[in-house]
């Protein structure tokens, strides 16, 4: 990992003991880290994928909306909670790494530093409940 704040490197460790599917990135949307309850829904480990762009990562997981539109890499629920600030709730498609679709919730937050200076975000995610 480059040289990064020291918020990110604990939000990466507490990453690693959540129950959760989590992405941890930079203030830029990119991924930096993802859990392992991530790695079994995503059908790969992190290791295998590593650092991926906020764009990387749309073409990766194939975001799509509920009519499977793809999801533009600014509509992104992390995309949102870091530009504008705040926590972002959506349901999306997401295609796995190993070729299964999943109907997914995700919530995603801005992760703030001292005096309010955006530092990264993280977005939890699951397996939605079908309607």
């Amino acid at each position: 990992m480059a040289q990064r704040d020291v918020s990110l490197i604990l939000m990466r460790q507490l990453a690693s003991g959540i129950a959760v599917p989590m992405f941890v990135a930079d203030e830029k949307g990119d991924l930096l880290y993802f859990n392992e309850p991530a790695e079994v829904l995503l059908g790969r480990q992190f290791d295998e994928v590593g650092d991926l762009s906020l764009e990387q990562q749309r073409e990766v997981f194939a975001l799509r909306d509920d009519s499977g539109k793809p999801l533009p890499p600014d509509q992104t629920p992390l995309a949102v909670a870091l530009r504008e600030r705040r926590p972002v709730h959506r349901r999306l498609w997401m295609s796995a790494l190993d070729g299964r679709d999943h109907a997914i919730e995700a919530t995603a937050f801005p992760l703030l530093g001292g005096g309010g200076h955006l530092i990264g975000g993280v977005a939890i995610f699951w397996v939605a409940k079908k309607a």
